[in-house]
């Protein structure tokens, strides 16, 4: 049954936009006026427009829908809980559509659910959406639905979802101290360099005395600044959009990723938060039922690091032809040893995806300590960055005001 998005008044005259499913656009608008609503556009949604594109094969999302880390869990713990109650999918949908106050949701799940009512599997109907849910969703739902466990197949999800948001935060949060320190320092060294000193230096011009040296150092600076600030700013802008530029050819990227697991401070934190990625995908691929090796395929995916991610797809091959996971993926040592030795215990007992679920917890503590640590040094470190870059320029142009003194004395 299609979805159509309408507009219409109610009896105050007040407009009322929305989206209701129909048979054709005359039961809509039959449908508007039972609910003593004056049709006024009744038109056929995006997705349902153009439906003869996923007809012939083609995946269709809507303008690049997305949806945030927060709102996929939502749904999902939404219809994990409905699900567990007993309702179909489509009731699922159809209730959580309801729900949500975001007409971009209302409209993904309303096409989603008009997909299933054609007969299609859940997974399949979420591949309209491929920005929305992800490979990595529509693998573990199809896993889930296989095995008869959707349900917990999705509070899996919604647990991972509410983690990843989690922790998103946390970083935000961590940052916003570190970012607005280095803005007031460029700022107040700006504003010293490029307004301050030129006044303070048309002063000393009149005395006719030699300046110090630290003072001739500042006034360099600020000359500097006020002939070339704006080209510096200008050439930085350029080069990090050249870098970024860079980044999208594949052999540089790979180059470049290959560097960074080999910096000391960056690799231990770009290892630690992609080989936790990878577990925890890992784990909850495995849990639901996926082979080993189709869940390995699916969460290289997930991994940011270019490099690592070509380490794990070539530790799928091993694995394919027999290896152990555990092998497979000491042979590309890039994985730590905890890691490893966690993963052997696992395939040992028969429990690896327990084993897997509390290696991407310890990774990831270990991970946001490490964060923590260093966001909690570049606090005082910008403070007396700036306070000494001050203190500098201060004593610039207090030196000379010194000296003159003495030579009046």
């Amino acid at each position: 049954m299609p979805a159509y998005e309408f507009e219409a008044l109610d009896r105050q005259g007040r407009s009322e936009k929305g989206i209701i499913e129909g048979d054709s656009a005359r039961q809509v608008r039959q449908i508007l006026r039972d609910r003593t609503l004056a049709p006024l556009k009744v038109e056929l949604t995006s997705a349902a427009s153009q439906r003869n594109l996923t007809k012939s094969g083609a995946s269709f999302d809507i303008f690049g829908s997305r949806l945030s880390v927060s709102d996929r869990a939502l749904v999902t713990r939404q219809l994990a809980t409905l699900i567990a109650a007993g309702l179909s999918v489509e009731e699922s949908l159809f209730a959580v559509s309801k729900q949500t106050e975001s007409a971009k949701t209302q409209l993904m799940l309303v096409t989603v659910r008009a997909k299933v009512m054609e007969g299609y599997s859940f997974a399949r109907s979420l591949q309209e959406y491929p920005k929305a849910f992800p490979a990595l969703y529509r693998a573990t739902v199809e896993a889930g639905e296989s095995a008869g466990h959707l349900e917990q197949v999705l509070n899996q999800l919604a647990d991972f979802s509410e983690a990843q948001h989690a922790s998103g935060l946390r970083i935000q949060q961590a940052m916003i101290y570190p970012v607005l320190l280095l803005i007031l320092t460029v700022a107040i060294l700006a504003g010293l360099l490029g307004y301050v000193v030129p006044d303070i230096v048309d002063v000393f011009a009149d005395t006719g005395q030699a300046l110090p040296a630290l003072t001739q150092m500042i006034i360099g600076a600020s000359d500097f600044v006020m002939n070339y600030g704006l080209l510096m700013v200008v050439m930085l802008v350029f080069a990090v959009l050249g870098f970024r530029r860079l980044l999208a050819v594949a052999a540089f990227r790979l180059k470049f990723d290959q560097r960074m697991l080999h910096i000391p401070i960056v690799a231990k934190m770009s290892r630690g938060r992609n080989t936790a990625q990878f577990a925890s995908t890992l784990s909850i691929l495995s849990s639901s039922g996926v082979p080993l090796v189709d869940a390995m395929q699916i969460s290289s995916g997930v991994i940011s690091n270019t490099w690592l991610r070509l380490q794990v797809k070539e530790a799928t091959v091993k694995v394919r032809e027999g290896s152990s996971l555990q092998s497979a993926l000491e042979q590309s040592g890039y994985f730590p040893p905890m890691m490893l030795y966690m993963i052997a215990s696992g395939e040992a007992s028969g429990e690896l995806d327990q084993m897997l679920e509390r290696v991407a917890k310890h990774m990831q503590q270990d991970v946001e300590v490490l964060l923590a640590t260093l966001l909690s040094l570049i606090g005082p470190l910008m403070l007396v960055f700036m306070g000494g870059a001050v203190f500098t320029i201060v004593m610039a142009i207090l030196l000379p005001i010194i000296n003159l003194n003495q030579l009046v004395v």
